[in-house]
């Protein structure tokens, strides 16, 4: 039996490995602490060394010498330590420099140690654990000498895990070459989740979305379940409710389960994707930075595999950007296409039902779904989203002027490789007047709809929330009919310069910022996205979300969405031509 995992390891780590050992959750000897019982209650690791193993190994196949083999399990000790210490200068040290060194887990792959290190650094630490099996395989003919190294860990609070790494023997001593995690998965994250199921709820029929599953968002009428809009005392006091929403219902009845109901930013009032109670959902696609909201959770949900489809809502951009975020395919309906009956709102004037998924296949089949059986004739039959769609794509400057200039440069680019003909130039007019005028709408409607619970329930909200509620209810009345006056000003030039057209622009003002950016470098990105993104709203447009830009970032890129925006009631013949586009378009 092993003595302990952190018991013998590398100098650098003895002088304060107890004391770090023992703020892990790990006793002196290596062993869980069991933090719920109390501290003298501790699990002794279950590490049964096979009869022709070395001790602290479960099995090995290959020769190595006694020495090479003391400063691997050394090493390896010394790396298990420093991670259960969260020490990110001793973490940086057991992985091998350079561009090619490998990090894998069941979210993402990084590729590079830079890349491995910042997003440690943004981690924080692991759950404590103890290795129950480690064995060990030597890599005949490597030169350098390598191992692999293949684990069985135990966290804590139950569950398993496994990890591989390929340890190589570099001037400097052992490290890390490649590394695969798989960690014990949580019965359900509450990042992405608020309830979920196997499935939460069954289908209502067969159809096209058979096997299919939906991640619906926590501002949906689920019948059962209470609708909770990402705030825990709204959700406490919420009554169940009897029946599906509508947009629900359809996707039920077209053959998809619901597996369950995902998070949203607080009453869907953010683009972020972060929440002061649920957390921030994973970003599969840039680990390390957020995921994009207010349709978090199911953008989560469907970029992680966890779901076929993300059911969610867009104001101002609360499908888009998530989908730019994590290279989702994506589309904000017509507003008023989709019913909303069974939606809980936050400005009606904006609000409209859409979906994201991987593929724009899946896009389409939940849209007829949804639209009905007509919707999936030919463009111009008019039924559902399926209005006549005039050809020719158009650009305003202005709207890209506020990208960053990554992103202006992946979308010039992309826009030269249009095979669909000339792109034209067009001036939208004063666009910082339309989206002072759409947020001073936005603002007054969402204190229309939830000032008198906020106001009964100080607290309740995150800062930035909280914030953008109370400036809506400074709104006045005067304010607002200028604004609306305004807004139909702008939807009326829009309609008359568009001409049927399709107009281009990126999905978000940048690619997804980090985890630990500001709260002032968010609203910055926040408000350079609602810009553009407030266009569609102004308008009532279609838009769809495609991940067809990538721009540089920390380790690799990063994607970006490109958007197109049509006319009122194309919302089909608008996917069918994005998706067009992404075939052509030069790889």
């Amino acid at each position: 039996m092993v003595e302990g995992w952190v018991d013998d390891f590398e100098a650098q780590f003895a002088d304060d490995a107890d004391a770090r050992a023992v703020r892990a959750g790990m006793g002196p000897d290596g062993e869980v602490v069991d933090e719920e019982a109390g501290a003298d209650v501790v699990r002794e690791p279950v590490f049964a060394a096979g009869d022709d193993a070395p001790e602290g190994v479960t099995s090995i196949d290959g020769v190595l010498d006694d020495e090479t083999l003391d400063e691997l399990l050394r090493a390896l000790r010394g790396y298990e330590a420093a991670l259960m210490a969260n020490d990110l200068d001793a973490l940086d040290r057991f992985f091998a420099p350079g561009p090619a060194t490998l990090r894998g887990d069941t979210a993402a792959l990084l590729v590079g140690h830079d890349r491995i290190s910042a997003f440690r650094g943004l981690r924080g630490g692991v759950p404590p654990r103890s290795l129950t099996e480690v064995h060990l395989r030597v890599v005949a003919g490597s030169n350098p000498l390598s191992v692999l190294v293949v684990s069985v860990s135990v966290p804590a609070k139950g569950g398993s895990g496994l990890q591989t790494q390929l340890w190589t023997r570099l001037d400097t001593g052992w490290a890390i070459s490649a590394a695969h995690v798989h960690a014990a998965a949580p019965a359900v994250d509450g990042r992405i989740w608020r309830v979920a199921g196997a499935p939460l709820v069954p289908p209502a029929g067969s159809g096209p979305l058979d096997g299919m599953t939906v991640a619906v968002k926590d501002l949906f009428a689920v019948r059962g379940f209470a609708i909770g809009a990402g705030v825990p005392e709204y959700l406490a006091t919420a009554p169940f409710e009897n029946d599906d929403a509508d947009a629900v219902a359809a996707l039920r009845a077209s053959g998809a389960s619901v597996v369950g109901i995902a998070q949203t930013d607080e009453f869907a009032y953010s683009v972020a994707g972060r929440n002061v109670h649920s957390g921030t959902t994973p970003n599969p696609a840039v680990p390390g930075a957020i995921g994009g909201g207010s349709s978090s959770g199911p953008a989560s949900a469907v970029a992680l595999g966890q779901a076929t489809i993300g059911l969610g809502t867009d104001t101002g951009g609360s499908i888009r950007v998530p989908a730019s975020y994590q290279g989702l395919w994506g589309i904000r309906t017509t507003h008023g296409s989709v019913s909303a009956r069974g939606l809980l709102p936050l400005a009606p004037t904006f609000d409209t039902v859409g979906w994201l998924t991987r593929t724009p296949e899946v896009l389409r089949a939940a849209a007829v779904a949804t639209f009905g059986a007509g919707a999936g004739a030919a463009a111009g039959a008019g039924a559902g989203g399926s209005a006549a769609l005039e050809s020719g794509f158009v650009v305003c400057a202005d709207l890209v002027a506020g990208c960053t200039p990554e992103v202006q440069e992946a979308f010039d680019h992309v826009t030269d490789e249009l095979v669909f003909g000339l792109v034209d130039q067009v001036d939208l007019g004063d666009l910082d007047a339309v989206f002072a005028a759409f947020r001073t709408v936005q603002g007054a409607e969402a204190w229309r709809q939830h000032g008198a619970w906020i106001s009964e329930h100080p607290g309740a909200l995150g800062p930035d929330i909280a914030e953008r509620f109370e400036t809506g209810s400074r709104v006045t009345a005067a304010e607002e009919d200028a604004a609306r006056a305004l807004l139909a000003e702008a939807r009326h030039r829009f309609d008359e310069v568009l001409a049927g057209r399709v107009l281009l622009l990126p999905s978000a003002s940048s690619s997804a910022p980090a985890l630990d950016a500001s709260a002032e470098v968010i609203a910055s990105v926040r408000a350079a996205t609602l810009r553009m993104t407030s266009v569609a709203g102004a308008g009532g447009y279609p838009a769809v979300s495609a991940p067809l830009l990538r721009v540089p970032a920390p380790g690799g890129t990063a994607p970006v969405g490109l958007c197109f925006i049509g006319p009122r009631g194309t919302d089909l013949p608008l996917l069918d031509l994005a998706t067009s586009v992404a075939t052509h378009l030069t790889p």
